[in-house]
């Protein structure tokens, strides 16, 4: 395969050159992999195999994608556009005769980490992470405090995080971010930096937080009652009575990316009167028009008729809704779809594609435009 533009790729003047396998060893000694040259992206991977593939979750291309061995070398290589600002998550099937192995890519140390595990991602020239998620030594740190409560609705206890800003006083008033899947926010979003950054650069307002696990996550995040009644009738008013939080529609917001984003509308949908915003990420708005094959499996069948059932009859569930959907994840059909849908309602809705993934970067490098949409900082309100 060659590369059809202006200018030659690097593969293809070591193809040229008559590459042995020294050439080979100077060839990946010297650069980055995969290689990234403006809008191109070479995928590479060294070694014997009857055949090797890159697999991926971009519409459009053929996937897996086939690699070409290098003429009279053990290298690998595939060819592909890869859009600026694009995050593209992949892995590598290495085929011996029957067997495949399927692995994150070991000359790669970029990982994209989703709901059920982590691959290797290439960045896009232009992508940058965000320097708002790396610690501030000029921002105050907020405090984590722990949360345990019985929930009658759930059968169980529930263990949560309580984030509270800096300059925390029982004398103000804090809206309140209802934040699912909270320990992998904390973990792979850097939540409570990016918080702590955001309040102290005047982009978000100061809020109160609360990170919530779930038990059974398939079956507590999917369009659950009693899931959604612990968090209006039990964690809210719990919340409410502790601290000084303000006390109406307007001060309050459910957030959650896939099933999390499931989790937090369908909530909504049961309580209509009580949250004021909703940040949904990347969620899982499977449905179907005709017919019952949704593709998702069994964990999806009550997704599906939840979906279904609203977008059968829709009704406002939020006065603001901040949806957001990587390009490069089978979410993306669901989420164009659901934004209609919305609006149709009457309610505000701010819609952001990314060229991303459905992964936790792509959710955390989302969050400065969400949380200064819903909750915005003065700073917002003087420049915005």
């Amino acid at each position: 395969m060659l590369h059809v533009g202006a200018q030659p790729l690097a593969i293809d003047q070591l193809r040229h050159g008559g590459a042995d396998a020294a050439a080979v060893d100077r060839f990946l000694d010297a650069h980055d992999v995969p290689l990234v040259e403006g809008a191109t992206g070479t995928f590479l991977w060294r070694g014997e195999a009857d055949a090797v593939r890159v697999q991926h979750w971009v519409v459009g291309l053929p996937n897996p994608l086939p690699m070409e061995r290098l003429d009279g070398t053990d290298l690998w290589f595939a060819v592909t556009d890869l859009p600026e600002g694009s995050r593209v998550e992949y892995r590598l099937e290495v085929v011996h005769g029957d067997h495949v192995d399927n692995v994150e890519d070991p000359r790669n140390p970029n990982h994209a980490h989703n709901p059920y595990g982590s691959n290797s991602v290439v960045h896009g020239t232009g992508y940058e992470v965000p320097d708002w998620i790396e610690l501030d030594e000029d921002a105050r740190r907020g405090e984590l405090r722990d949360l345990v409560l019985h929930s009658a609705a759930l059968g169980r206890s529930v263990h949560a995080k309580v984030y509270l800003p800096a300059r925390y006083r029982p004398t103000a008033r804090y809206p309140l971010l209802v934040v699912h899947d909270g320990t992998d926010y904390l973990t792979f979003a850097a939540a409570q930096t990016v918080l702590d950054n955001l309040i102290h650069r005047l982009d978000v307002a100061e809020l109160v937080a609360v990170f919530l696990d779930p038990g059974d996550r398939l079956v507590e995040y999917a369009n659950h009652e009693g899931h959604a009644r612990f968090v209006a009738d039990e964690l809210v008013p719990e919340l409410e009575r502790a601290l000084p939080l303000i006390d109406h529609r307007g001060g309050r917001c459910l957030m959650g990316s896939s099933f999390g984003a499931i989790a937090a509308f369908s909530t909504a949908v049961r309580y209509p009167d009580r949250f004021g915003s909703l940040l949904l990420q990347s969620g899982s708005f499977a449905f179907t028009d005709i017919g019952s094959d949704h593709g998702g499996g069994p964990v999806f069948d009550p997704v599906v008729a939840f979906v279904n059932a609203y977008r059968a009859e829709p009704t406002r569930v939020a006065d603001r809704l901040y949806v957001t959907c990587g390009t490069y994840e089978p979410m993306i059909r669901g989420s164009r779809a659901m934004v209609p849908v919305f609006r149709g309602t009457g309610a505000e809705v701010r819609y952001v594609e990314a060229r991303d993934g459905h992964n936790w970067e792509n959710w955390r490098d989302r969050l400065r435009d969400g949380l200064a949409w819903v909750f915005p900082g003065p700073q917002k309100f003087v420049y915005e």
